[in-house]
């Protein structure tokens, strides 16, 4: 229990320092776009291009599909199991710059999806994997930027989306 005191408070000074820093406004209107594009519709768009270019045989559509049947269970049971405060809500005075979907913040779905395509499409397009991880990484950071979730939930969103992506490539692919 005493770890886990100690990863909030932590967590809670790095984020403090991260909206009291001088350049928090100019970075909040850049992550609402940024936190955008892992709402989950870009997901959708690349797999239904998938589906009509090469059918349910695409590895790339397979490796997508069982990361995000494996990762999406494996996420809200997290969620709904540790039951951790949003900012907002772990913060006297503060106010998240959007309102989140769901009321608990760890770990970061948006995070966790945004590594798990990156990894699974830069498999399958290397030339695009550090864009996409640059992108992931952006994604996670611009959670925090807003204000719904603290540091280690975007870490720990990292580690979930690419062990699921992993975990697929193995399964799928190699």
């Amino acid at each position: 229990m005493k770890l886990i005191y100690s990863v909030h408070k932590y967590d809670v000074f790095m984020f403090n320092r991260l909206i009291n820093a001088r350049f928090y406004h100019n970075l909040a209107t850049a992550a609402r776009y940024i936190s955008r594009t892992g709402d989950g519709y870009l997901y959708l768009l690349l797999v239904t291009v998938l589906y009509f270019k090469d059918g349910w045989q695409s590895p790339f559509l397979q490796t997508l599909l069982l990361a995000f049947l494996m990762e999406r269970p494996i996420y809200f049971v997290l969620k709904n199991g540790f039951k951790r405060n949003r900012p907002q809500a772990a913060i006297k005075e503060f106010h998240s710059l959007v309102t989140p979907s769901d009321k608990f913040s760890f770990p970061s779905g948006h995070t966790s999806a945004a590594f798990m395509v990156a990894i699974i499409s830069g498999f399958f397009i290397p030339v695009l994997l550090l864009p996409l991880l640059l992108w992931a990484a952006l994604v996670g950071f611009s959670r925090v930027v807003l204000g719904v979730h603290f540091p280690t939930d975007t870490l720990v969103g990292m580690i979930l989306g690419i062990s699921a992506a992993t975990y697929s490539l193995n399964q799928i692919i190699l």
